[in-house]
């Protein structure tokens, strides 16, 4: 009887470290969790907000070209790249996406940082030119904007079509508002 009682109690045992083991890694076999719509909405919100200051940063990046490649041109791009450095920072906040760096708002032409290059952006060698290369580049990234609004949540929608309105400005103080 003593064998029947020990082989019960094995059995018992091994049934038990068994259904214990099962519980620890039972959780692997519901696959992973699905995210809940709140965190779908905040990771595409996320995902807007860094395209949005990535597209306004490559504008920062236009101006600091023309700046480099045309000086004289400094004094009157000054508070138009002050304006779209705000941008880029308003763009990014709350998302994941860095802004265009600490001397973002500062000088018309900071020293290029290893994170960007103005080597990449082609500057015309004519001023006009250059001003004509830098207004579309405003216009194409106010569309931009504007185009981002038809998914943007509501907060963000407001500022991006600020943002557009401000590019649309740009574009013609650099070609139209020139004139006179």
């Amino acid at each position: 009887m003593t064998t029947v009682g020990r082989r019960a109690l094995l059995t018992a045992g091994a049934a038990g470290a068994a259904t214990a083991l099962a519980g620890c890694t039972s959780g692997g076999d519901e696959g992973p969790r699905k995210p809940t719509a709140a965190e779908r909405a905040a990771a595409a919100e996320a995902a807007l907000r860094a395209r949005s200051a990535t597209t306004s940063r490559e504008l920062l990046l236009r101006y600091d070209a023309v700046v480099d490649g045309h000086p004289a041109l400094a004094a009157r791009l000054a508070p138009l790249r002050a304006s779209v450095a705000a941008q880029v920072k308003a763009l990014a906040e709350g998302g994941t996406a860095p802004a265009a760096g600490p001397d973002a708002s500062a000088s018309p032409s900071p020293t290029p940082s290893p994170t960007r290059s103005l080597a990449f952006v082609r500057v015309p060698a004519d001023p006009a030119a250059a001003l004509r290369d830098l207004a579309a580049a405003a216009r194409a990234t106010a569309d931009t904007h504007t185009a981002a609004l038809l998914t943007a949540p509501p907060e963000y929608a407001r500022l991006l079509a600020s943002v557009a309105a401000s590019g649309a400005a740009h574009a013609y103080l650099l070609t139209e508002g020139g004139r006179g």
